[in-house]
């Protein structure tokens, strides 16, 4: 390969992730009507149970004004119910629903969950060189500063 054509060979990559990434946002969906911030916060119910906002917020890396939202969306679904606290009434809590435990059963892999297997069986060095090269490429395309999850996502709008 000519070495003038090494950034065009980065960006062609750089499309492949992103595509990779929207197309499983889109299969996700088709699969059980949800999206993947959608799928990471009934996951964190499951796992944590009776829930705070806070809590799953911590959980799934995303803001709380973020889970709210999607917890307003899957209370609408019937996916999720919101309790208040047994000893203090003021908290309220986040509780899958029977419906909510179902549609969990439909969810197929998420792309990050199959990424995190195949790095985790990479050697140390491996794991430092792609983190540093992508930290670089995120330094170069002047994306330090933007939020970001660590979940493989494109949000569908109107979810």
């Amino acid at each position: 390969m000519k070495q003038n054509t090494y950034w065009q060979e980065v960006l062609i990559s750089l499309r492949r992730i992103i595509r990779a990434t929207d197309l499983q946002s889109k299969r996700i969906v088709k699969a059980c009507g949800l999206t993947i911030p959608q799928v990471m916060v009934l996951r964190a119910i499951e796992e944590l149970g009776d829930v705070t906002v806070k809590r799953i917020s911590d959980s799934v890396s995303l803001s709380q004004a973020t889970v709210t939202t999607i917890l307003n969306r899957l209370e609408t679904r019937h996916l999720i119910e919101r309790v208040r606290g047994n000893t203090d009434r003021r908290i309220v809590n986040a509780r899958l629903t029977a419906e909510g435990h179902e549609i969990l059963r439909t969810v197929p892999p998420l792309l990050h969950e199959e990424f995190i297997n195949k790095f985790e069986n990479l050697n140390e060095w491996e794991k430092t060189q792609i983190l540093s090269s992508l930290q670089r490429v995120g330094s170069m395309m002047d994306a330090e500063s933007l939020d970001a999850a660590p979940l493989l996502d494109i949000d569908i709008p109107g979810r």
